[in-house]
């Protein structure tokens, strides 16, 4: 493969559409079994390489203390040991999973005789950006790969090292299976014309996943050429109603805060009806205080919470992914999901109730790609779904919603069986 520094960014970046669109071919007609030796075989290659991978990872580390990067963001950079395995344990959790495609559903008899169904089948070459997570390159070349689909990735420059030592990886495990090494390509610029480029390449590029904040989100969707599936951000609620178990209340606000702050998942927005926000708040706001949580809280609430700091509307509209919570108390039910369909970004909302026909009724109304019931909203993730993994949570509607796992990233066609049909 030609190398970035040998060409311009144009012309390296149509070199790799090419490439990805030849072996796309291949990859959709890979057997499960082949797919899945590749897989295993990258996992094999990342455990082996674990010590070059964490020397590749302090070179990004060290450049990214050099240039004041956040804590939060050096975090998400970091390659421990521990996250080594993670990715070695993914992608053989991938490799178990069942190989969707080829998969023929809906198959019926119709009165012409003709049996029609779909079968599903790969999207083709999906190209991935994303930011700071090097643990990203694996999984999302494992996802694509299982799904028949050839991939372009592009990480972040703060994590170039980190990324390319994990490709180099991949290759040996593509190259183990006898499959191309273009099937994942990796681009080794960090040139941001290279994003632009990758994004409008509509000849080679069959749909681009941005996964990163909601900057990058944006701006991939304003300029791309290509379909986006994307997720612009996770500004979660939790309705208590006035039906609401009120320990149970308390138990799971609390953790859909605090079981991690930093995820798409965190609840950033607690509505409280005001029956019963005097038996929940107090003991509720004890609880994150103690863990140290900052509460902003509406004008209603602060007559329960005094010490709590007063809300603006631009809290009704931050994803804080930090220890902050908004808290706000309503009248009604339907004033909470007047609050969601006004502030809410579609990611997750849930309602702790215990009343059957509300619960119906709130699933109903409010239109975001998961809806939950007396649950947190930190389970809206693809391993906890049952797909296995992800390769992000989509709040489109089209094609693909919600988390998107193995099937997200296929499609479907018709097949027809007939005996010799003449119409």
């Amino acid at each position: 493969m030609n190398k970035a520094t040998d060409l311009s960014v144009k012309e390296y970046m149509q070199a790799l559409g090419v490439q990805a669109r030849k072996a796309s071919q291949l990859v959709a007609d890979a057997d499960g079994r082949t797919k899945n030796q590749a897989l295993n075989s990258i996992a094999q290659a990342i455990q082996d390489s674990s010590s070059s991978l964490v020397d590749a990872n302090q070179k990004d580390m060290q450049a990214g203390r050099d240039s004041g990067l956040a804590a939060a963001l050096l975090d998400r950079l970091e390659l421990t040991p521990k996250r080594i395995e993670g990715m070695v344990t993914g992608l053989h959790q991938i490799a178990a999973l069942p190989d969707p495609i080829g998969e023929i559903s809906d198959m019926k008899f119709q009165p012409s005789g003709l049996q029609i169904g779909k079968m599903r089948v790969p999207i083709g070459v999906i190209g991935i950006i994303y930011e700071s997570r090097p643990n990203v390159t694996a999984d999302a070349a494992a996802l694509c790969l299982k799904s028949g689909n050839a991939t372009v990735l592009r990480g972040g420059s703060e994590a170039i090292n980190s990324n390319i030592a994990i490709a180099a990886c991949i290759k040996q495990g593509l190259a183990a299976a006898g499959l191309p090494d273009e099937s994942v390509q990796f681009v080794e610029t960090t040139d941001r014309a290279a994003v632009l480029e990758l994004i409008q390449m509509q000849n080679h590029i069959d749909v681009v996943i941005p996964r990163g904040g909601k900057g990058l989100v944006k701006r991939i969707s304003e300029d791309a050429r290509v379909p986006v599936i994307k997720h612009l951000e996770g500004l979660c609620h939790i309705y208590i109603d006035e039906f609401a178990d009120l320990e149970m209340a308390v138990s799971v606000a609390f953790n859909a805060k605090t079981y991690r702050y930093g995820i798409c998942g965190a609840m950033e927005t607690l509505l409280v009806n005001e029956t019963v926000a005097a038996d929940v708040l107090p003991a509720l706001n004890k609880k994150l205080i103690e863990k140290g949580v900052e509460v902003r809280v509406c004008n209603k609430t602060k007559s329960l919470l005094p010490d709590a700091i007063d809300a603006t509307d631009e809290d009704w509209v931050t994803e804080y992914l930090a220890p902050v919570l908004s808290i706000r108390t309503v009248d009604s039910m339907e004033q909470a999901i007047d609050h969601i369909k006004s502030y809410g970004s579609g990611h997750t909302d849930a309602i702790i109730t215990s009343n059957l026909e509300r619960a119906r009724k709130f699933t109903r109304q409010v239109d975001s790609s998961s809806v939950m019931v007396n649950a947190a909203t930190c389970f809206a993730d693809g391993y906890e779904y049952g797909l296995g993994a992800e390769i992000g949570i989509s709040t489109d509607r089209l094609h693909v919603r919600g988390p998107v796992g193995l099937e997200g990233l296929t499609t479907q066609k018709y097949v027809v069986y007939g005996e010799g049909a003449t119409r």
